[in-house]
């Protein structure tokens, strides 16, 4: 049965976080309680324990400072690391004090609500890409870490990868002049995730509390573990899933710190005959007007191909940057080429290293004992974790639209602009039905 909700307008954002998800009562003076000496022990818990909470348990373990003392999973299959306190529900973790700081690794429907009542628990965050379901969830994030005073970072690990660092500095610099045009890519062969019936959950998955403020979908195998990526109510496609790391550092290669003022897009299931909602083919344009003079304008470009091994460079993940005076390639997987005018091949001095986790967790970490401004906060998160919606929403809509970066709202077209939020459950509040 389909479940009530409300949809999250401008009206409705205090219901949202007051009522609708039932806020933790833990006081956010509970902030300024935290580690504040890049010495002192912080105490994480973890949100979510599937495969991607893996590899981050192992990177946040290398870091002295931290222990894991609490993680929530509502899989019970899922509760097997030995020393740490599991609990089902989360905000067991928010309601604890002696805990500083929440590490968020769920589906991307939980991202968003799971990081703000973190943020009003006083608990410094790190939330996994994309930072949001919608550009709404993404702004009352942005509000949340600021209005509590807590470090957020997102989880865009080429923020705090050395090469990255060192290529967009070079960038800034006018290695190829002024930067006009960034073309990124997201190019793999994914896997067909066939067709299924809805079915019972097994016992050992609280399906409920997984769905969670979602609107609600019966439960269905490839809906869950990884499939879950490849449905409205759950994901973002391979956009926010993947190509969301690419547009990252295309974003800030580029030189843009809003968002873009037109989005124009062509693209679906070009391949795949599957349960998969989301496209396998996407090709995106976004369009920065800068001062709306000539010669102020900028344009985006990603390119999504999921069932083809065929990419440039030879690499399936990687962005090019066009300049007045050159071109430069650029790849999370460590690698990076630069031409000068009529192609013409420079040396570059940039030593190659691919996306780092453990500097960009251990980045947060020293933030938290610092107060500084992690590498990916998340205002920088929303702007980039923004065009993925925005490009799934035009190839939804088979459709290009106008954007007002500064209202956040597309101009002249509701239904465009109502996929910009979503329905919630409250599915804390009183038994739901299947």
């Amino acid at each position: 049965m389909k479940q009530g909700g409300i949809v999250m307008n401008h009206q409705h954002r205090r219901k949202f976080i007051k009522s609708s998800l039932a806020i933790a009562s833990v006081s956010t003076a509970n902030a300024a309680q935290t580690a504040s000496s890049a010495n002192q022990e912080i105490r994480i818990g973890l949100i979510g324990n599937g495969g991607r909470s893996a590899s981050l348990k192992a990177e946040l373990r290398k870091h002295p400072n931290t222990v894991i003392t609490s993680i929530a999973e509502v899989n019970a299959e899922r509760k097997q690391d030995e020393g740490v306190e599991h609990v089902d529900d989360f905000r067991e973790i928010l309601d604890n004090p002696a805990i500083d700081a929440v590490l968020i690794a769920t589906p991307d429907h939980w991202h968003t609500p799971a990081a703000i009542l973190a943020c009003q628990a006083g608990k410094h965050v790190y939330v996994e890409k994309p930072c949001s379901h919608t550009v709404k969830e993404g702004r009352l994030l942005v509000e949340a870490a600021t209005r509590n005073k807590v470090i957020v970072q997102h989880g865009t690990q080429v923020r705090s990868t050395d090469m990255m660092i060192e290529a967009v500095g070079l960038l800034r610099d006018g290695i190829i002049g002024e930067v006009k045009v960034a073309k990124c890519w997201n190019v793999q062969r994914r896997a067909n995730i066939g067709k299924q019936q809805p079915s019972e959950p097994p016992q050992t998955l609280d399906y409920q509390n997984w769905v969670g403020p979602a609107e609600w979908l019966p439960y269905q195998t490839n809906r869950v573990n990884s499939g879950w990526h490849w449905f409205y109510n759950f994901g973002t496609g391979d956009m926010g899933n993947d190509g969301v790391h690419d547009i990252d550092y295309a974003r800030w290669g580029l030189g843009v710190d809003t968002h873009p003022n037109r989005v124009a897009a062509v693209g679906g299931k070009y391949f795949f005959d599957d349960d998969q909602q989301f496209p396998d083919t996407q090709n995106v344009l976004f369009e920065y007007q800068g001062d709306g003079k000539p010669g102020s304008q900028k344009t985006l470009i990603y390119e999504q191909r999921l069932w083809s091994t065929n990419y440039p460079h030879h690499t399936d993940s990687g962005a090019e940057f066009y300049g007045t005076d050159g071109q430069m390639y650029l790849s999370r997987r460590g690698k990076i080429e630069l031409l000068g005018p009529r192609n013409i091949k420079r040396d570059v001095k940039v030593v190659a290293e691919s996306q780092n986790t453990e500097k960009h967790i251990g980045n947060w970490i020293d933030c938290i004992g610092s107060g500084k401004k992690p590498n990916a906060d998340i205002e920088t998160g929303h702007l980039t974790s923004s065009l993925c919606h925005l490009g799934n929403i035009a190839v939804r809509l088979a459709r290009g639209f106008e954007f007002d970066p500064d209202s956040e709202s597309v101009v002249n077209d509701p239904q465009a602009n109502q996929l910009l939020t979503k329905k919630y459950r409250d599915h804390w509040g009183k038994p739901t039905s299947t």
